[in-house]
């Protein structure tokens, strides 16, 4: 505020005070504005001209100036938009008929001081500078319309401020301009820059873009918006690759440097907040060193004309995603256009510009219709005033393009509805105090503020106009594609829209077909550090570096990961597994020993043919029962064993198929019983063998007795059996088998089987077992060498040592094993069993019985040693 203060008391001095310079005066740049008084009038401040000429201080010496040379076609069509739109309202019957509109226009040439002269300029109403005092009595000031960029609008914003006239921008989007305690009488049409950085970052993720470049201007509005732009993008899941500053003033060094960083930088969207003329310098030094595949987006303050007037930059340029303010076709406005011409609004030293860049010419001071066709002045052809608007290259005049036109006109629409209103106040409905009304001949510029920032109307295209409480409007933009045509110059192709306050997830509505990317290709460029991570992989971050660079890491066995990007793995269901390329869990396959494969069939054909086998010896035992060798040892025992082994064998059955809740429960339960009970004949037949010896003396007469009634083997049998039977009963009270399904026993496998429940009785009943073979192993061994060929002990020695050996090797391959196949060697190892014992205790008797029967005699069981015969 102090700099703006001084730099207008010595433009004041310089001016009105003195008829001489001071020796220390700010030199300023010269121009003249144009003006048509009304009854009230509009100001506006545009840069016409830009300055191409940035003298580098010395401060040795005075400094230059800044020269204003290249003229702006955009601005200058904007400044007609404002021309056209008071044309418009002056000749309409509907908004102010009583009341004629003037406009007092001053070409700021992009340069801070001469915002600041122009804006002193309005407020003083003549040519002459006079602060707070306006010299026109004839029109009244309304309101500015302009600056055309940050750097003039913020001097203009706050000398305005101070006096409480309306301003209206229609390129200036620094978001601090939002703040009404600093800028109070600042007000815009186009989006805050922290708006449109937010719907860049938000464009840039809508891609996918997640590695994203920023180059920003070298000042305020620059960085405060390339702030913004960070924040989003890593809000919103994305990186920043790089962020740059682009130099105000030309600098060959810093350029190099920037364009190295996005040569050197693997993202392929790059955001970019600047205006025209800094952009021209960059680009040119990317062109030249034919860096491509980037795909820009640009602000609305890119001029859409750049890559026209440097043709050779469409190869750079093409693919660029425009942020552009939305307008509306406004045929009038060409047609006004077309008209313009120096001759008819003399004065009008912008046409004059205007009609000498277009047609690259001299305008003459004379009549130029009077001049020869091919006069010079100073070696540039003369404008003869016959030159022909329509002639123009399209981009002179290409009204469809021209959105700060657009904006300009509503602006001065947003001004007159105000004044309507203002006008049309009645008395007792005002907005003031005790529901006053302004004076409507004097009334104040703040009184004007407050309907302007109130105003809400339809303009003729159907947009609805209005500002928020920050003075901004609603955020609704243009996405615009650049794409190179068949001439090899940019057209600009509308490919979406973008409006803030739509829900999330509906902000963007895009035709994606419609784009054409750098290169002329269709398929969206990836702009990411670090490739998708595939169904499968999971992402691991890489040390040191960001977010969005990372490793892919294959998921581990049973882990699987559906999307792709994925943060972690997921453990697949117990009853599943992870396929080979761990991006599905599929069903694990039910794994039991079947009747149907061909190790359950044959296990059921061994079954059968040992069972068979038993019920033939058992029929030639009954069939010959009253043989010798048959009623050795107790029959009855021979015929309890061999029962009790066609048990064994059929109790292997239920081993077989889907464990079931009934299978669980007797399978261990039958095949524990039913081997007790072969065991306790066994032993009952040892203690048999070993009393029959006993009973051979004189003195064993009790001994004699007990064998006679057959109630010690018999009651052998049954204790044993009775004790076995207890404790299964105990097993299947308490704590029973039940059908599981094991899981994690072997991979991709779900492994049916039965859970023993309680192991302590489990081993206890397979204990007790193992106690009888032990019992009836000692006594056998201890009886094997008793006299007489009848003695069974040594061949029951050798069975129990048969079973004992299947057995104690059963466990070690019992634990190797897994799945089905432990059924598979349990069952074996019955089998074997119950065949080792009807092998070593049947086999040799059914040989003698059937094929040697003349060794089955009293005499030849007897042998040579003579005993004292029983009969058992």
């Amino acid at each position: 505020m102090k700099a703006i203060l001084v730099l207008t008391l010595g433009i004041l001095e310089s001016r009105v005070l003195t008829t001489e310079p001071p020796k220390c005066d700010l030199q300023i740049l010269k121009g003249s504005g144009y003006s048509r008084p009304g009854k009230v009038d509009i100001g506006g401040i545009f840069a016409i001209h830009r300055s191409d000429v940035y003298p580098q201080p010395q401060f040795t010496k005075f400094p230059k100036p800044q020269y204003c040379k290249l003229f702006d076609f955009t601005i200058y069509a904007a400044l007609q938009a404002m021309i056209f739109a008071l044309s418009e309202i002056n000749q309409s019957s509907d908004l102010l008929p009583n009341t004629t509109l003037g406009f007092r226009l001053h070409d700021c040439c992009g340069v801070e001081i001469r915002a600041i002269e122009g804006t002193l300029w309005l407020l003083s109403g003549g040519e002459n500078i006079v602060p707070n005092y306006y010299c026109v009595q004839t029109s009244k000031l309304l309101g500015v319309i302009g600056g055309t960029t940050t750097a003039t609008t913020l001097p203009m914003a706050r000398i305005l401020g101070l006096h409480g006239y309306p301003q209206i921008s229609s390129t200036a989007t620094l978001p601090s301009l939002s703040d009404k305690r600093q800028f109070p009488s600042f007000l815009r049409n186009v989006p805050s820059g922290d708006t449109i950085s937010i719907a860049a970052a938000r464009l840039a993720l809508h891609f996918g873009w997640t590695w994203v470049g920023v180059l920003y201007i070298e000042n305020d509005n620059g960085l405060q918006n390339s702030i913004i732009v960070q924040r989003e993008i890593n809000n919103g899941g994305g990186c920043i690759a790089f962020v740059e500053k682009i130099p105000t003033l030309p600098s060959q060094s810093r350029i190099l440097r920037v364009v190295d960083t996005i040569k050197r930088s693997s993202a392929r969207a790059i955001v970019v907040i600047t205006t025209e003329p800094q952009l021209l310098f960059l680009m040119e030094e990317v062109f030249r060193q034919n860096i491509s595949g980037r795909v820009w987006i640009a602000y609305h303050t890119w001029s859409v004309f750049l890559g026209v007037k440097k043709k050779e930059m469409v190869k750079v340029l093409s693919g660029t995603l425009d942020l552009a303010l939305t307008s509306h076709h406004m045929p009038a406005f060409k047609e006004f256009l077309l008209q313009i011409h120096p001759s008819i609004t003399p004065g009008d030293t912008f046409t004059i510009h205007f009609w000498e860049a277009a047609f690259n010419c001299q305008w003459p001071s004379g009549r130029p219709s009077e001049l020869a066709e091919n006069s010079t002045v100073n070696g540039k052809r003369v404008c003869r005033g016959l030159e022909r608007l329509d002639s123009l290259p399209d981009h002179v005049l290409d009204v469809n393009n021209f959105k700060l036109s657009y904006n300009v006109y509503n602006s001065i629409y947003v001004l007159v509805h105000s004044l309507h209103m203002l006008l049309s106040c009645k008395v007792g409905e005002g907005p003031f105090g005790d529901g006053k009304c302004a004076d409507t001949a004097k009334f104040q510029p703040w009184q004007f503020l407050h309907y302007v920032k109130n105003v809400r109307f339809r303009n003729n295209f159907g947009d609805e106009i209005f500002f928020d409480r920050n003075g901004n409007p609603p955020v609704v933009l243009d996405i615009i594609n650049w794409q190179s045509d068949a001439s090899g110059a940019l057209q600009y192709v509308h490919v979406g829209k973008f409006n803030l306050s739509a829900p999330e997830g509906q902000q963007f509505i895009v035709n994606r077909s419609a784009i054409m990317w750098n290169g002329g290709l269709t398929k969206t460029p990836i702009s990411v550090c670090s490739a998708s991570c595939h169904p499968g992989y999971r992402k691991a971050a890489s040390l040191g570096q960001p977010i969005c660079c990372f490793d892919c890491i294959p998921c581990s066995e049973g882990e699987v990961s559906y999307k792709t990007d994925s943060t972690e793995c997921l453990r697949c269901p117990d009853d599943h597994m992870a396929n080979a390329r761990r991006d599905a869990c599929l069903l694990k396959s039910l794994d039991f020993l079947s009747y149907e494969e061909p190790l359950g069939l044959s296990l059921c054909v061994v079954v059968s043919l040992l069972f068979l086998l038993t019920s033939l010896i058992l029929v030639t035992f009954i069939k010959h029962r009253e043989t010798p060798i048959v009623k050795a040892n107790n029959r009855t025992l021979s015929y309890i064993l061999l029962v009790s082994l066609k048990f064994c064998f059929l109790c292997a059955m239920i081993f077989l198929g889907r464990p079931k809740m009934e299978t669980c429960w007797f399978r261990q339960v039958s095949f524990g019983i039913t081997f007790t009970i072969s065991i306790s004949s066994i032993l009952a037949k040892t203690v048999t063998v070993v009393i029959a010896f006993d009973t051979s003396t004189p003195a064993s007469g009790h001994w004699r007795k007990l064998l006679a009634s057959k109630r010690l083997p018999n009651s052998i049998v049954v204790l044993c059996s009775l004790i076995q039977a207890m404790i299964c009963a105990l097993w299947l009270l308490i704590s029973p088998p039940y059908p599981e399904l094991n899981t994690h026993v072997e991979a991709g496998k779900i492994i049916a089987t039965c859970n023993e429940g309680s192991l302590v009785i489990f081993y206890g009943m397979l204990g007790y077992l193992g106690s009888l073979v032990a019992l009836c192993l000692v006594i056998a061994f201890l009886a094997r060498k008793l006299p007489d060929s009848f003695n069974e002990a040594k061949y029951i020695t050798f069975s129990m040592l048969v079973f004992s050996s299947v057995w104690i090797s059963f466990i070690p391959a019992y634990l190797s094993t897994k799945g089905k196949y432990m059924v598979a060697v349990e069952i074996f190892a019955i089998l074997s069993s119950g065949a080792g014992l009807l092998g070593c205790i049947f086999i040799p008797k059914c040989y003698i019985i059937l094929m040697r029967p003349d060794l089955n005699t009293r005499e030849s069981l007897r042998g040579k040693k003579s005993f004292k015969s029983q009969k058992y």
